[in-house]
């Protein structure tokens, strides 16, 4: 990597904020520091910072620059413990990402994974957005869905949520539950807003349940499972949770196609490191797929 120096000392500026600080950690003069960020800002045709009386602060290209930095540096400290025979005392931040929706399950094994290496400081990232592995925002990804193909992640099995088509016991009481596919017509139902794509149950449910017969959509899980609740329709919820509220009544048999697979992905630089392989094999060894 021709730039390396100029990055690290990116990463360094970036992190602490003034270039006296990231010359004393680097040990390098100021003028030296101040070459580098002039020379990578040179070569990338952008600002890396913004200067102001306090220090430096990274523009969105710094950030991008620092999370480069942050994950190169990672890997070159851990390729250095292996050689050293230092990895069975892990340390240091691990972050993982995933839908909120994933969070109650995902938390308790964190909470062990943690325990049994209190040197690690777990950062939970629970968002809608995909973080991007390739810039090391996130040690590990729990995603959902189809098989992620991209060539630089690997994507393994982690478990699958298993769906349910749920009504509340006030909606059974005045309207009964549907015996065949015929009987749907007759019924009201909550879904994901319209999509051409989606999770299996949406497709299902766009193909068995006639449109003006879903009568709330909403593109949040977390609402259509409160619409349930409420009496507002029958809807897909999942299997786990309906089983904690005795309130909840299954109107349909569960059906295999409905359930939602869930891969933990990595970046194909970070899959060997010695944070990312030890939380992966403490998953095989605690069984986790079997929570769901």
């Amino acid at each position: 990597m021709d730039n390396w120096n100029e990055i690290r000392t990116a990463y360094q500026v970036a992190r602490l904020g003034t270039i006296s600080a990231a010359a004393q950690t680097l040990g390098v003069h100021r003028s030296t520091v101040i070459r580098h960020i002039d020379a990578l800002e040179a070569q990338l045709g952008e600002k890396v910072f913004l200067r102001h009386s306090r220090g430096y602060t990274p523009t969105e290209v710094g950030l991008d620059v620092m999370r480069v930095a942050k994950a190169t540096d990672e890997q070159f400290s851990q390729l250095v413990g292996r050689t050293k025979g230092l990895t069975t005392d892990l340390s240091g931040e691990f972050i993982v990402t995933s839908l909120y929706v994933v969070a109650p399950m995902l938390i308790p094994v964190l909470n062990t994974f943690q325990a049994h290496h209190p040197n690690i400081v777990v950062n939970y990232i629970a968002s809608d957005r995909l973080l991007r592995l390739e810039y090391g925002e996130a040690h590990v990804a729990v995603r959902t869905g189809p098989k992620p193909q991209r060539p630089d992640v690997i994507a393994l099995p982690f478990t699958q949520l298993k769906i349910g088509l749920y009504a509340s016991a006030d909606y059974v009481s005045r309207h009964g539950i549907p015996q065949t596919l015929d009987d749907f017509k007759d019924h009201y139902f909550v879904g994901l807003t319209a999509l051409r794509s989606g999770p299996s149950f949406h497709l299902w449910m766009q193909d068995h349940v006639p449109e003006g017969n879903v009568i709330f959509r909403s593109n949040s899980s977390l609402v259509l499972n409160q619409a349930i609740l409420s009496g507002t329709g029958i809807g897909f919820y999942a299997v786990y949770k309906a089983e904690q509220n005795a309130d909840l009544v299954e109107v349909w048999s569960h059906q295999d196609e409905w359930d939602i697979p869930f891969w933990l992905v990595t970046h194909i630089d970070l899959h060997q490191t010695a944070k990312v392989q030890p939380f992966l094999t403490f998953l095989k060894e605690q069984k986790v797929t079997t929570l769901i």
